[in-house]
């Protein structure tokens, strides 16, 4: 069956795709049985006869086309299986459809799903463990030990690190140079804004240079360090916080570089901010790196990451997506799913992955490969993630577990970015919603943590 949205309606998939609406499809996908057929595709003439794998990716660009080209790796090197790469749109987008795609009783083999939408389909009863289809021990030996049990709960394996990053520090070392500020990322904010004073006295094009800008769209997950750092956070385990102590204070600085220094702004894409260098720094994600180095070559200039800063104390989240496989797909399509994951765990294709897109070497054994030791040596940009990581903590509960609670605490964001609302606030609805979605679903993650 080949599935469209038309056949549900545009109505009913925007209202599924949404918040409590999507959490309650979810439940509902657990509790319907029987197999799911594919996604419409065909299997090209040289692969007939192999048993088809669909994965639903959500990467576009560069992580798109290596993604595509493992796959035909893949595809290259055994007679058994073929996989194709349906690309889904962003990982809003593809887990919406992913929703819609269950309740139509289809489903790819492989779904990405990102760091806050894996657990609404565990909590949903859709995902299969991975640790069904691995030997003993298998899974352990293989990826890091910090990411993987990240997509572990109640002592199954249910989200496999792909994509995964943490934010970074990245800072323009020639404007550092010119200003005459240390070449090295700041210890914490309180010294970064010292430096600012400098650098923000240059003009590159006739234009002034900001200290940064902040993402306006997902601009959550960075800014969930920063409540760290000032001693905040979004959640005590399901107790919400955001709308006291340190988040909020966290908020009034990001608030004072904007409206009363005027020395940040609020933007939809801060790395090409960064690139075009209109800001002197950015705090995103290890993801970006491939694409700033290439636009500091591009625009004459040279980069340089450090650690996140500190304030009260230094803290530092994980992100990206990872891999998903669906209860109710036919078993021999697992298993045959299986064996192309197990192909992008080979060290040298995790290697490539993380060379070419910038993202974490998942694969321990990835960085003693030839390929990603000698970018590690020529490019100490690209070091600093992989050290960074054994530092890193994963989100706060709220935020991954509650439904839409992320576009929730970003909506809160960009009223004090681009209206001046102050940061208690701005943060006071948001938590009211937070508090109304943990007494709603309670019961059902705590039945499943």
């Amino acid at each position: 069956m080949t599935y469209r949205l038309g056949q549900l309606g545009r109505r009913r998939f925007l209202g599924v795709g949404g918040g409590l609406a999507g959490a309650a499809a979810l439940a509902a996908c657990g509790r319907t049985s029987g197999p799911v057929s594919q996604p419409g595709g065909v299997v090209p003439g040289k692969y007939r006869g192999r048993t088809r794998i669909v994965l639903w990716s959500t990467f576009a660009d560069i992580p798109g086309d290596t993604l595509k080209s493992l796959a035909d790796a893949f595809n290259e090197s055994q007679q058994d299986i073929y996989v194709e790469v349906q690309f889904q749109g962003s990982y809003d987008e593809c887990a919406q459809k992913a929703i819609i795609s269950l309740l139509a009783a289809q489903a790819p083999d492989l779904c990405v799903l990102s760091d806050v939408k894996w657990s609404k389909f565990y909590f949903g009863d859709a995902l299969d463990p991975w640790d069904d289809y691995f030997d003993p021990g298998e899974l352990d030996a293989t990826y890091n030990k910090k990411l993987l049990d990240e997509g572990r709960l109640k002592g199954h394996t249910w989200w496999l690190p792909l994509a995964r990053s943490t934010p970074l520090f990245y800072y323009n070392r020639t404007l550092f140079k010119k200003a005459g500020v240390p070449d090295r990322a700041p210890t914490t904010y309180t010294e970064l804004y010292e430096w600012a004073k400098e650098f923000t006295k240059i003009k590159i094009n006739g234009k002034a240079v900001a200290l940064e800008s902040y993402q306006k769209i997902d601009g959550d997950w960075q800014f969930q360090c920063t409540a760290w750092q000032f001693g905040g956070a979004f959640s005590r385990g399901l107790d919400v916080t955001l709308d006291e102590g340190g988040a909020v204070e966290a908020g009034e600085y990001q608030r004072k570089l904007i409206f009363r220094d005027r020395i940040a702004y609020m933007a939809d894409s801060p790395t090409n901010d960064m690139g075009n260098q209109l800001t002197a720094t950015v705090i995103t994600s290890t993801g970006g790196l491939k694409q700033l180095t290439e636009m500091a070559k591009t625009g004459g200039w040279e980069l340089g990451t450090g650690f996140l800063p500190k304030q009260k104390k230094f803290a530092v989240n994980t992100g990206g997506g990872g891999l998903g496989i669906f209860r109710r797909a036919p078993r021999e399509r697992k298993q045959a799913a299986v064996e192309f994951v197990r192909f992008l765990a080979r060290p040298e294709n995790a290697a490539t992955w993380a060379v070419q897109t910038g993202y974490l070497p998942v694969v321990p054994a990835a960085v003693h490969t030839p390929e990603l030791a000698k970018l590690m040596k020529d490019d100490p940009n690209f070091t600093t993630a992989v050290k960074q990581l054994e530092l890193t903590r994963k989100g706060d509960q709220v935020r991954m577990m509650i439904p839409n609670a992320n576009v929730r605490v970003y909506t809160g964001l960009q009223g004090i970015w681009s209206a001046n609302t102050p940061a208690e606030k701005a943060f006071h609805g948001v938590a009211d919603q937070l508090r109304k979605g943990v007494d709603h679903y309670r019961e059902t993650i705590e039945k499943h943590l």
